[in-house]
């Protein structure tokens, strides 16, 4: 029987090719860098608020969403335009970094591409020189998620533009003055540890936050019970910033029993450092706690 010369039908693609799906791209991946455009700026921001707000709900808020923020370890590059920096503390890594602790929450955590992009923004707004509205009310969601989340590398320089740069052309109200500013003083007191230049903030702003204030004091006195105090009574944006002392304060407090007592009560012991007794010892206390709730601080030598 002769062969048919006619051609072969190909064979069609195979099922599993025909259902690729088209990647997911993330929404703030889409936007290349620098976003000079006001319009595209503004629908940026929208999109990096609400991936925030989703990120607070579904962290369940309180001790979680604390959590969530104490994992991040974030080192975004240096930004190459004019914002300020008055540091002291070094420069940042030249490259982007983001290392990410393991979080403790079923979800992931999303925080990390939320800092990048807002890094994104806060470039785009420099390169086309706004310092409307728009501008300062980017910058203020920008510098307080960048304090929840202790990633000085994106505060600390937002806060200095907006301060001496966006408030000069659109000033701030009297309240957010004063908050930006306390912001400011407690970053140069706790984390910079530049008390004297934290004074002249104070007086050059006319700041009027006891809280802050107090908090100061508190450093520049070694006074660590009215500390712990202090850090009870601030809102959640100080509190962070507060942070930066905490291990400077407990510290001190705990060389202070271990030169003036030999032994103390537990609560008095926990009062002190400013935490637990097993976050004590997990942090390296080599004290002993006895049955009777006392704390051997030193022994006797023995003649």
């Amino acid at each position: 029987m002769a062969s048919s010369n006619r051609p072969q039908a190909r064979r069609g693609p195979s099922g599993a090719w025909t259902r690729l799906k088209p990647a997911v791209i993330d929404p703030l991946d889409v936007y290349g860098l620098p976003l000079h455009d006001h319009k595209t700026q503004e629908l940026f921001f929208q999109k990096i608020t609400d991936r925030y707000m989703k990120f607070i709900a579904t962290s369940g808020g309180g001790e979680q969403l604390d959590k969530a923020f104490a994992s991040l370890t974030v080192q975004p590059p240096p930004l190459t335009t004019s914002e300020p920096s008055n540091d002291k503390r070094g420069p940042s890594s030249d490259r982007p970094t983001l290392p990410r602790q393991p979080s403790t929450t079923p979800r992931p955590n999303d925080m990390p591409k939320i800092l990048m992009a807002m890094r994104g923004l806060r470039e785009g707004i420099l390169g086309s020189q706004r310092r409307d509205r728009f501008a300062q009310r980017a910058y203020m969601f920008i510098i307080q998620a960048s304090i929840l989340s202790r990633h000085w590398e994106s505060y600390q320089p937002a806060l200095l533009y907006l301060l001496h740069e966006i408030h000069p052309a659109t000033p701030l109200s009297s309240t957010d003055l004063q908050d930006f500013v306390g912001y400011r003083v407690l970053d140069l007191a706790c984390r910079q540890y530049e008390l004297m230049e934290a004074f002249v903030v104070q007086k050059a702003f006319g700041l009027d936050d006891r809280r802050v204030q107090a908090v100061v004091m508190c450093l520049v006195r070694d006074d660590w019970v009215r500390f712990w105090r202090s850090k009870r009574a601030v809102d959640g944006y100080q509190r962070a910033i507060m942070e930066f002392a905490v291990e400077r304060m407990r510290v001190h407090a705990l060389k202070c029993l271990g030169r003036g007592y030999m032994s103390a009560d537990r609560g008095f012991v926990e009062r002190s450092g400013g935490t637990s007794w097993a976050e004590l010892v997990k942090a390296g206390v080599g004290w002993r706690l006895q049955d009777n709730g006392v704390v051997t601080i030193r022994t006797p030598k023995t003649k």
